[in-house]
């Protein structure tokens, strides 16, 4: 299992102050087993690991293969939600260098619909061409305009490249059960579709067919990343004691800290495969707590990389921060340092040591320094970057969320802020039903 430690953080907050969070935690956690809280509506993830079934996922392991036999490529199109989660996981469990790489057993996968750069969508083209691809569309309404306008052009493409019929057996969409432009042309195509239940919202859909598809095509295993969520979910169930519950301790000393003035959590890993779990990891807390002026503001870094550019800041800026550190206890491969004969680089003392143990001297003499200057740090430890583990650390993120939101005071499932930047663009693009909101905007410029 994965282990929380917030012991580096009490020199900054005291241990009883946590501990008084208790009574707050179990209230919270009370509101979301019982769906009294907030956001009430968006609770279908909660208990969704458990709820899988084995049929479940051989459908989804069975239109994996039809993709996975089909395909050299496949492109993943969605945005935020819709594509993160899915990312964080392939990412996390792909080698570093092979995964653009098409292969006999798997697919490469790509993504695309999460931005509206031209040159990007233009690249992505030009290098499916003359390329077996398919495509995973994510949208539960279908007219997102980031994902709709990609998959507008992959739509095309597959099928001027494919022909219609081999289109319609490589297209599949995830979408709502029922209403909504892409739920329209999967019916009206016939591609193969999965739902996305209406009690789940997109940042907490990666255990959903929304993850779960895209997780397979690439051949990982789905069942083991289940069972690691359940296991979590377990841990971290309604009748766990406070002290016992990782998620809790984990929503009380953030919110702690963040009451002493520790504005900012800073997530940190020291294996450059986690960096897409920090992504995933960002929305999740931003999306769901920065809300009526207030909220920890997730930010990010990969060390040892960003020691070298944010480590200064980190190091000596405003202490306004804390860190929480994901630590891999050990790693799938090893590799030593070798003997150089004329030593110019001066590394002859780490001869015959594991690249890793420097890796980890690297991350003790960091939390040391970070400490000392002063940064209160929680380390969350990996036993090692499998499908079980990385399930866990998901759930582990989502249910400490629920749960954190629900002690700051706001609605950590709904998301109004995200709306304001799309009604201007419509207005600027003078897309119909925007009339009055053109006017208004261009008497702004």
């Amino acid at each position: 299992m994965i282990t929380l430690n917030i012991e580096k953080t009490f020199g900054f907050i005291s241990e009883k102050a946590i501990n008084a969070y208790e009574t707050q935690a179990k209230t919270a956690r009370e509101a979301l087993e019982n769906g009294t809280g907030k956001g009430n509506d968006f609770l279908g993830w909660l208990h969704l690991p458990s709820s899988i079934t084995t049929t479940f996922l051989a459908d989804i392991e069975a239109t994996a293969h039809i993709l996975r036999e089909n395909c050299e490529v496949v492109v993943i199109a969605g945005i935020g939600g819709s594509y993160l989660g899915a990312r964080a996981v392939i990412e996390a469990l792909s080698n570093s260098f092979t995964r653009l790489q098409e292969d006999k057993k798997n697919p490469a996968i790509v993504y695309a619909g999460h931005n509206i750069g031209e040159d990007y969508l233009y690249e992505l083209t030009e290098y499916l061409k003359n390329k077996k691809f398919g495509v995973i569309n994510i949208s539960k309404s279908g007219t997102t305009t980031e994902t709709a306008l990609a998959f507008r052009l992959l739509k095309k493409q597959c099928e001027d490249q494919r022909g219609k019929e081999m289109a319609k057996k490589v297209i599949v969409a995830i979408t709502d059960a029922k209403k909504g432009a892409a739920r329209i042309t999967a019916d009206n195509e016939g591609y193969k579709s999965f739902i996305i239940p209406d009690n789940v919202g997109g940042r907490f859909s990666v255990l959903t067919p929304v993850g779960l598809l895209p997780i397979a095509v690439a051949g990982f295993d789905i069942e083991k990343l289940v069972a690691g969520a359940t296991d979590m979910e377990e841990a971290c169930g309604v009748n766990v004691p406070f002290a016992r519950n990782p998620a809790a301790i984990y929503a009380a000393a953030r919110n702690e800290l963040y009451k002493n003035g520790r504005k900012i959590e800073i997530l940190v890993n020291y294996n450059p495969k986690l960096h897409y779990v920090s992504e995933w990891w960002k929305q999740l807390y931003g999306e769901s707590e920065g809300k009526e002026n207030k909220g920890i503001f997730p930010a990010a870094v990969d060390f040892s990389t960003d020691l070298h550019s944010m480590g200064q800041w980190i190091q000596e800026g405003e202490r306004t921060i804390f860190e929480t550190v994901i630590s891999v206890e050990k790693t799938n491969h090893t590799l030593s340092v070798p003997s150089d004969e004329a030593n110019l680089d001066g590394l002859n003392f780490l001869a015959g040591k594991r690249v890793d143990e420097v890796n980890k001297m690297a991350e003790l003499g960091t939390q040391i320094a970070h400490i000392d200057g002063g940064v209160p740090n929680i380390r969350i430890v990996i036993p090692a970057l499998n499908e079980y583990n990385i399930g866990q650390i998901l759930y582990f993120f989502e249910i400490g969320c629920g749960i954190s939101g629900y002690i700051l005071g706001v609605n950590p499932f709904d998301q109004p802020g995200v709306e304001a930047y799309k009604k201007n663009m419509f207005a600027l693009l003078n897309k119909p039903g925007y009339e009055e909101e053109s006017k208004a905007i261009q008497s702004k410029l």
